[in-house]
């Protein structure tokens, strides 16, 4: 199954509200990972690990050196799976 931006982005809104207790409500494809949801270093190496769960594939860190926002996050995914 094609999963498609939308799909991921569902999935990560949930990831994220339940691994860092944020209200999805709040989360939108422009929401800055670490200004507006305040996550820090830590919670990003989590939050590498989630993704890695839901993907099944290695997250590689040059892969998300340039992730801002929830939407970049969403992009990224999207392409790992293409390929």
């Amino acid at each position: 199954m094609t999963m498609t931006e939308q799909d991921i982005f569902t999935k990560l809104k949930e990831v994220l509200a339940d691994s860092f207790r944020l209200d999805p409500d709040t989360i939108t494809l422009d929401s800055h990972l670490f200004k507006d949801l305040d996550l820090d270093s830590i919670d990003a190496v989590e939050l590498a690990i989630q993704l890695q769960d839901f993907t099944g594939r290695r997250v590689k860190a040059q892969e998300f050196k340039d992730v801002r926002t929830v939407g970049d996050v969403v992009t990224t995914i999207h392409r790992m799976l293409q390929s």
